[in-house]
């Protein structure tokens, strides 16, 4: 297993270690990091699907509240152990390796005030499974189908919690009626494209777990790319996040 030591963001503020050979987190990872909401007074965050930690990485330079991040494969786990070390985060950031179904029998039912996903975005059968066996498991729904994660979330959430997560626009409304289903209400919307004129390739999304009902804010639409096919400014702002 090739490792190479990265920078998690567009300076050194922190170290991520990251398998050449897996798969290795991208732009929706940090963009969803910097969409959910983090109210002051939190205490509990669960990242689902944490892979080798990017997103309790950079929720660490935005909260002091204590993370745990949930990852079934042990190589992606290694790999975020030792990041976590790496930065020196051990008082703050835990890593449970394990399946996220009934984690929350584990970890805390009802215990965290936010939760956040960057979940596979292909059902079984979708497409073609790529035969590197750490990269499918990352992007198809082999381990946890949506409805597993939305309802796992749930599960975590205390009343008025927040859960967001990062997918694809073409199951939009799949989403909205697991939140649903699952007594988490949609509340904030972003389309994000890769340029200005493109068809929209992600969606991130937040939900309050028994939220009134309603009261969903579609927000304006985040660009990836400008004409010089460049990151946009908000791309540079978050992936050079100031620590406050």
């Amino acid at each position: 297993m090739p490792i190479v030591r990265n920078d998690l963001l567009g300076r050194p503020a922190l170290d991520i270690y990251q398998d050449t050979e897996g798969f290795n987190f991208s732009i929706d990872t940090m963009l969803l990091a910097d969409f959910v909401t983090i109210p002051t007074r939190t205490k509990q965050i669960c990242d689902l699907c944490s892979g080798n930690a990017p997103i309790p990485l950079y929720l660490s330079l935005r909260t002091e509240a204590s993370i745990v991040g949930v990852e079934i494969q042990k190589n992606s786990y290694d790999l975020a152990m030792r990041s976590i070390q790496q930065n020196h985060l051990e008082s703050q950031i835990t890593m449970v390796l394990d399946d996220l179904k009934n984690i929350s029998e584990k970890i805390g039912k009802g215990c965290y005030e936010v939760v956040t996903c960057n979940p596979p975005f292909f059902k079984i059968g979708d497409y073609q499974i790529n035969p590197n066996d750490k990269k499918a498991v990352a992007r198809h729904e082999i381990f946890a189908t949506l409805e597993d994660i939305i309802k796992e979330a749930a599960n975590l959430l205390n009343t008025k919690g927040r859960f967001a997560m990062v997918h694809r626009p073409d199951r939009l409304l799949e989403i909205i009626e697991l939140f649903r289903k699952y007594h988490i209400e949609p509340k904030r919307l972003r389309f994000v494209y890769p340029k200005l004129g493109s068809p929209c390739n992600h969606i991130l999304i937040e939900g309050i777990k028994d939220g009134s009902s309603g009261g969903l804010v579609v927000l304006s639409p985040l660009i990836v790319y400008n004409d010089e096919n460049q990151w946009t400014k908000e791309v540079l702002r978050i992936y050079n996040y100031e620590k406050e």
